[in-house]
């Protein structure tokens, strides 16, 4: 018998959803004696037997889309899938297969809040999420701290249309291009939570890129529940509540198979200095009566009434009760890894120009 075949288990709860499991044997290189069940609920029964047909006879090196897509062509038009959808059992099935993997498949790591250069920051991004897919460090959580006033701009925007020299020279801020999409983003000491996520690939795959924004934030949820915060996302990639929006996130997926997932939130800003500096940030907060003089942008703050050290230290004990992390720190080998980029990359005029 082949060394991969055999009998093979997956289970994949679906994010405000329902739990999808799935028993299959490899025979040959395809599926076989596939056997769906979970706490979902579908119309007609009979239904459940098309889906087992459908993946039944599917080759085991499926994509998820092609899975999918197999489930879907099967089932007839007035079947009714509640809690789970043919996407979910595609992601299911390639868990089984070890194609996928779920967040208990992972020894998980925490970098508390670290000072470094803003410049090291955006290349400590694409160190870590490099060194994740690579397999040479566990999925990690790392959270930013600040040196100096920044303004991080998103990959693809233009450098003159998003930030005022005059503005970012007369405050002091560093102004850096990061490896992910997105908008700019403004920072000072003390006044935003940034961190940043490094996982494999594998942990999201079947997902399309707006699930798995909630996917991969679901214990911030928990973090802000645990605070008083009852928060959601609004696609693509606002964190918001019934208050507005208090934060938003970035994504960048690497040829190595590592990719970064990262978020800033507002605590305290300052944001007749934030529209000083950011061109954008004028208009952007023309709608929040934020032209005025001395208002600032403080969800956090407001909202929960706590330092923001209580609040990242809330964020860090979920995370780590919730996926088992251990607290861990950058490596003297990741450092130097970083300071070549910030030379070679990060710190150069071509990079941060890049969309002039």
């Amino acid at each position: 018998m082949n060394e991969e075949n055999g009998s093979r288990h997956g289970e994949y709860k679906v994010p405000g959803g329902k739990l999808v499991v799935v028993d299959l044997e490899v025979r040959d290189g395809v599926l076989d004696s596939v056997s769906l069940s979970g706490d979902f609920f579908l119309e007609p029964d009979d239904a459940l037997e098309e889906i087992n047909a459908a993946l039944n006879g599917l080759p085991a090196d499926s994509t998820a889309e092609q899975i999918s897509t197999a489930v879907r062509a099967r089932l007839s038009p007035d079947a009714v899938l509640f809690g789970f959808s043919p996407e979910a059992v595609a992601i299911t099935v390639r868990r089984a297969l070890a194609k996928a993997t779920s967040w208990g498949d992972h020894e998980w790591e925490i970098i508390p809040p670290t000072a470094l250069p803003t410049h090291m920051h955006v290349a400590m991004d694409e160190v870590l999420a490099e060194e994740v897919g690579a397999g040479r460090r566990n999925p990690t959580l790392r959270f930013w701290e600040w040196e100096a006033p920044s303004v991080v701009i998103g990959s693809f925007q233009s450098l003159r249309n998003e930030v005022d020299p005059d503005g970012a020279e007369r405050h002091g801020v560093t102004v850096v291009r990061r490896i992910s999409g997105g908008g700019a983003m403004f920072m000072e000491h003390g006044n935003a939570i940034t961190y940043s996520l490094y996982i494999p690939q594998s942990l999201v795959d079947g997902l399309s890129f707006a699930d798995s924004y909630p996917f991969l934030d679901a214990w911030v949820m928990e973090s802000l529940e645990r605070l008083g915060i009852k928060a959601w996302y609004q696609p693509l990639n606002d964190i918001a509540t019934d208050q507005g929006k208090i934060g938003g996130a970035a994504q960048k997926r690497l040829s190595s198979g590592g990719m970064l997932h990262h978020v800033t939130m507002s605590y305290d800003i300052d944001a007749d200095k934030m529209v000083d500096v950011l061109r954008i940030g004028k208009e952007k907060l023309s709608d929040k009566g934020t032209r005025s003089a001395k208002k600032r942008v403080d969800p956090l703050r407001r909202q929960t009434g706590l330092s923001r050290e209580e609040i990242i230290a809330t964020m860090m004990q979920t995370f780590a009760e919730r996926y088992g992390a251990k607290q861990t720190e950058i490596t003297d080998s990741e450092m130097e890894l970083a300071r070549r980029k910030v030379a070679d990359k990060f710190g150069t005029s071509e990079w941060i120009n890049r969309v002039p």
